[in-house]
């Protein structure tokens, strides 16, 4: 693995590092000086409780004898007992002089007190835990103890704590070094998933291991690649079925101009021939017209206005626009209007669905056939008494593209499609209820709110 201080082993471990050497400075803070403080005053408690029998025990005048007594029995360096004045009475240590004790601070602060005090003085370089204690002769009584091998106690706690904290560091650094090692060949793996993604290429699955985020987001992108996937083989089929079915009216557009420009055709075939022209481009048309609305709704540029709407004014205005071409494709068409039921819609989407439910109906059953258009409270159905969709086809006919077998040719196979996404997208739905002798494409939609249906009465009554 390339070392590179951006890269997340590198962080990883410096992150720990400042974490172990953090909890390190921590202890170095506070644990070595209370370590410390504590040896110390532990010393000199011993030498006070020691220093406070050997007084309260004191037969009788003093002397040298009494003294070296004191120092073993205080097991102390050296015991002095000096007068009230500060003098230097009797030393334990009887060779040399005794002139570094002269004037002890912690002797005379006991001396001037009459109670006991205790103290760290330093003499020759060296710290001496000291305890006086005053006698009911006016002496004090000082044992001093050399700090020497507590210190020493301490700096050897101390020299340990650094080599642990430098092993510590280290092996925090291996550490997470290691696991960054092993987290950055996840996401190695996860960003090489998603070249392939981001190249096209659905087919191998994306295989990170692990219940932690990375597991989840590797999860995530497997998600993210078989939708792809699905949106791929759907673009695909899109653009074929697409091209296929705008190749077929246009060849036989070109089909009708070549045999138009024969001079043996009679007045009646070529009428003929320029009726089924037009019936092609009127195909090619509202496929251009499917297209583009899909291609809008696909891109989220389709705009939904939502408002009040009411369905009975939307089924009059369907029976009066598409009565003509009911008529002339020989289909009685009806209008049924049970309650006005006043919904929160598009009006424009709205007869935008209802004109292909009706076309559909139209286009796909046997001329005579009956059609009504039904508004009843929150829904707008359009029905016929044709011979009916099967039960195993009945989802298909909302699949872009999608004509059943023995259907007209004549259909793009998008105008359900559209309807039923153009009813999602206004918070309803579009069903199917088909059985022979009737069929239902039922469009249900939210209700208009209270509040918007005031504004509405009250707006209609002021014309």
């Amino acid at each position: 693995m390339r070392f590179s201080f951006r890269s997340v082993g590198a962080r990883l471990s410096l992150a720990l590092a400042v974490v172990v050497a953090g909890a390190l400075a921590v202890v170095w803070v506070v644990l070595v000086p209370t370590l410390q403080n504590r040896l110390v005053k532990g010393r000199i408690g011993l030498l006070a409780e020691s220093a406070r029998e050997i007084v309260h025990s004191e037969p009788g005048r003093p002397g040298q004898d009494f003294i070296d007594d004191a120092a073993r029995t205080a097991d102390a360096n050296r015991a002095i007992l000096f007068s009230s004045s500060g003098a230097v009475l009797f030393d334990s240590r009887q060779t040399g002089s005794s002139q570094d004790v002269a004037q002890d601070p912690v002797a005379l602060r006991a001396a001037e007190s009459l109670a006991r005090r205790e103290g760290v003085v330093h003499r020759a370089g060296e710290p001496f835990a000291e305890v006086a204690v005053p006698d009911r002769a006016g002496h004090v009584l000082l044992v001093a103890a050399s700090l020497r091998a507590t210190l020493k106690n301490v700096d050897l706690v101390r020299s340990r704590l650094i080599w642990a904290g430098l092993a510590a560091l280290g092996l925090a650094v291996l550490a997470g070094w290691l696991a960054a090692t092993a987290f950055a060949r996840r996401l190695r793996r996860l960003e090489r998933a998603a070249d392939r993604i981001a190249a096209g290429d659905f087919d191998e699955p994306v295989t990170v291991g692990g219940r932690d985020e990375v597991g989840e987001l590797a999860r995530a992108f497997d998600r993210m690649r078989l939708r792809l996937a699905r949106l791929e083989d759907a673009r695909r089929a899109f653009i074929a079925n697409a091209s296929h079915e705008l190749r077929t009216p246009i060849f036989s557009l070109g089909g009708f101009l070549e045999l138009l420009r024969e001079d043996e055709l009679d007045d009646d075939t070529r009428a003929e021939f320029v009726e089924a022209m037009a019936e092609q481009t009127g195909r090619l048309a509202k496929l251009a017209t499917d297209l583009l609305d899909l291609s809008r709704l696909d891109a989220g540029g389709m705009r939904i206005e939502l408002g009040p709407v009411s369905l009975a004014g939307a089924a009059h205005d369907l029976g009066e626009e598409l009565a003509a071409l009911a008529e002339g494709r020989g289909h009685p068409l009806e209008v049924v209007v049970d309650g006005d039921g006043l919904v929160l819609a598009d009006r424009e989407r709205v007869l935008q669905v209802g004109r292909a439910l009706v076309d559909n109906a139209l286009l796909h059953t046997p001329s005579g056939t009956a059609v009504r258009i039904v508004s009843a409270g929150d829904t707008l159905r359009v029905e016929d008494e044709g011979p009916g969709i099967p039960a195993e086809h009945q989802e298909q006919v909302f699949t872009r593209f999608t004509r059943l077998e023995g259907s007209r040719a004549s259909g793009s196979g998008l105008g359900l499609a559209i309807a039923r996404e153009l009813a999602e997208r206004m918070g309803g739905s579009l069903t199917l209820v088909s059985e022979p002798g009737r069929t239902a494409f039922t469009l249900r939609l939210p209700a208009a709110p209270p509040e918007q249906i005031v504004t509405i009465v009250t707006n209609t009554a002021a014309r």
